[in-house]
């Protein structure tokens, strides 16, 4: 019998009554219930959240900040929530929360506290601390409601987040904004501060060149004012002396006036008698003569001995002239020295008084060197502290130069933001990452995430159920001594092409009735077949060398590649040595291989994929078809009637 035979053999003994028709219509559409019925239940439970019941305990009791208004972020939050409507969202208090969660009446319950906004505005105090969200879960009505409940509440703590920072950094950047302009203010007042600084210290320069010459003049002042103090000392010493003297002059002026007033009467008297001295030498002269010329001389003897006595007369003259000129003076000497006795008495007076004044003018010149002893003292330190300040000036400008350089730098670093784009920087700020999906290949949904792996396990149990009817090989044939091959790619093809029946119609409802896309169908197609006519060869090959307890290892072997295929969680989650059989098993590249056609991934991977299906294939089938020719040395009369099942 050649293949084709066989096949039809095989299919009239599975069709030959209603019942086995049944049954193998039903084993062919087991794919199709687990794939279907499984796909369409999970096809996107993401979207049905908003279904789930969440009681919302909102105790918020509000804050005051200080300075700011009153905030009540829990009824925002809460409002939100319920606005959102991402779960149904059900107000309830603490008590009725906490029996709803414990009947089952809601999957879990989400606390506001009643410190919320407290704990929300206490960055801005001397007590920060977080606030806290209170998520109550109940295993008891649904583990994955309570992992669930767990993302939403990471949703809310950010959604919170967001909201808060957003608050906090506008009024952060509506803070800076203000410095800002306080710094633009305090520049311009450094730029004038800077100016005056400059006069200032141009000024205390000056200062410090005055100061300079204020105390070299006051050391100078000091210095003759010590002088004036010795001198003043002698000035009166001296003038009391001069004092005690005048009184002395005084006297002795008097008793010369006294004296030269009795000189003035004899030099008066002298004058006159020397006037009438004069008055008389004519006749005196007439007397010589006469006596001459009575003692016998002749009249020339007589004019020889008047001419020697002319010369005296008129020296006489002369000199009664001179007395005359003596008595004048005199006279002018006694009137001088009654002036003189008269000054002198004044000169007395005023000398005592002179010195009464001089002994004050030592006494002042005495203060006045001690003060200008301190004035220059006080000199020299100001001239020091006026270089000092000069000095402390000079810093103070490069300082303030440096205060004025740092505050317009300061000014250029801080944006000059308006208030639309300071709430857009407040934006930026609380969320500052935002996600581009823009994925290589994308699934769309959740079932279509899932369908590659439960379409890949529904065709594996498809082609198991069908060896429990199926038939691996014709024992008939086999004690006909037909070909070994012949039989094993009889016995192959006729479960292969049942299950790829069952992968059509899965192909179908996923397509058509779920409504999943596909970027390949006819790869996605292509590739379930394959799947079956692989999985037929394995299970083939265990029931050929095994028997029933092969198809039980054909269950076994299913629940393996289940956990290992990496149908849900990546595999490199698999412990060590579960991952090793992932890069073994057939399961896992049937998975890969449709997640590329079906999402349009890389093609390049379906190569490899297709490569070790084919190997498990021709693989199964040798090691079945050395099983075949195995039996052809064991065969029994048994053989020739075998049950329906085995």
């Amino acid at each position: 019998m050649k293949i084709p035979a066989l096949i039809s053999a095989e299919l009239r003994r599975l069709t030959a009554t209603r019942m086995s028709v049944v049954a193998l219509v039903a084993l062919m559409l087991v794919p199709v219930l687990y794939g279907g019925l499984y796909l369409w239940a999970n096809q996107d439970p993401y979207g049905k959240f908003a279904e789930i019941p969440v009681a919302l305990v909102d105790l918020d009791a509000g804050a005051q900040p200080d300075g700011g208004d009153a905030v009540d972020y829990g009824s925002q939050v809460a409002d939100q929530l319920i606005e959102d409507g991402s779960f149904a969202w059900q107000r309830m208090d603490a008590a009725e929360a906490r029996e709803a969660l414990r009947t089952g009446a809601v999957d879990f319950s989400v606390t506001l506290p009643a410190d919320f906004s407290a704990a929300l505005t206490s960055a801005a105090g001397s007590s920060p601390h977080q606030a806290t969200l209170v998520l109550a879960t109940n295993d008891a009505n649904n583990y994955l409601a309570s992992s669930i409940g767990s993302q939403a509440v990471e949703r809310i703590r950010t959604s919170v987040a967001q909201l808060v920072g957003r608050e906090a950094a506008s009024r952060l950047l509506t803070g800076i904004s203000d410095i800002r302009g306080q710094l633009v203010t305090a520049a311009d007042g450094a730029t004038q501060l800077v100016d005056g600084a400059d006069q200032a210290s141009s000024g205390a320069n000056t200062l410090a060149d005055g100061t300079a010459q204020l105390a070299a003049g006051a050391t100078q002042l000091s210095d003759g004012a010590a002088t004036l103090a010795d001198g003043s000392a002698q000035l009166a010493t001296g003038t009391r002396a001069v004092a005690d003297g005048s009184a002395d002059l005084a006297n002795g002026a008097a008793q010369v006036a006294d004296g030269t007033a009795q000189i003035a009467g004899y030099a008066d008297r002298a004058g006159s008698a020397v006037d009438e001295a004069i008055g008389e030498l004519p006749q005196v002269r007439d007397d010589i003569a006469r006596v001459l010329g009575e003692r016998g001389l002749d009249q020339t003897q007589i004019a020889d001995v008047l001419s020697r006595l002319d010369p005296i007369g008129e020296r006489l003259q002369n000199g009664a002239a001179r007395v005359d000129e003596a008595v004048a003076q005199v006279d002018r000497l006694a009137a001088g020295a009654a002036q003189v006795s008269a000054g002198a008495s004044q000169l007395s007076t005023g000398a005592s008084q002179a010195a009464d004044g001089a002994a004050s003018v030592s006494q002042g010149a005495g203060r006045l060197a001690a003060a200008t002893g301190d004035a220059a003292t006080g000199a020299a330190q100001l001239d020091e502290g006026a270089h000092e300040l000069a000095s402390g000036l000079g810093t103070l400008d490069a300082g303030l130069a440096t205060l004025r350089d740092g505050l317009e730098a300061g000014v250029a670093q801080l944006p000059d933001a308006s208030a639309d784009l300071r709430d857009q920087q407040a934006a930026t700020i609380s969320d500052p990452v935002s996600v581009d999906s823009g994925n290589l290949a994308s699934a769309g949904d959740y079932g279509a995430g899932l369908a590659p792996f439960f379409a890949a396990l529904a065709g594996w149990i498809g082609i198991y159920a069908l060896f429990l009817i199926v038939k691996p090989i014709s024992r008939r044939a086999v004690t006909a001594l037909r070909s070994p091959v012949r039989v094993t790619v009889a016995g192959w093809l006729t479960p292969a092409m049942l299950g790829s029946v069952g992968m059509v119609v899965l192909f179908g409802v996923l397509s058509l009735a779920l409504g999943f896309r596909f970027s390949s169908p006819v790869g996605t197609l292509g590739m379930l077949l394959t799947a079956s006519f692989t999985y037929a060869a394995i299970i083939l090959a265990l029931n050929v060398w095994l028997g029933s307890v092969g198809q039980f290892l054909g269950l076994v072997l299913m629940v393996v590649q289940l956990v290992t295929a990496g149908g849900t969680f990546p595999w490199q989650t698999l412990p060590a040595p579960l991952a090793a059989l992932h890069h073994v098993l057939p399961m896992g590249y049937v998975v890969d291989g449709m997640r590329q056609w079906m999402y349009g991934g890389d093609l390049g991977r379906v190569s490899l994929d297709l490569a070790v299906l084919f190997a498990w294939m021709l693989g199964a089938l040798m090691l079945a078809a050395i099983g075949v020719i195995r039996m052809t040395h064991t065969r029994t009369l048994r053989d020739l009637q075998p049950s329906l099942i085995g």
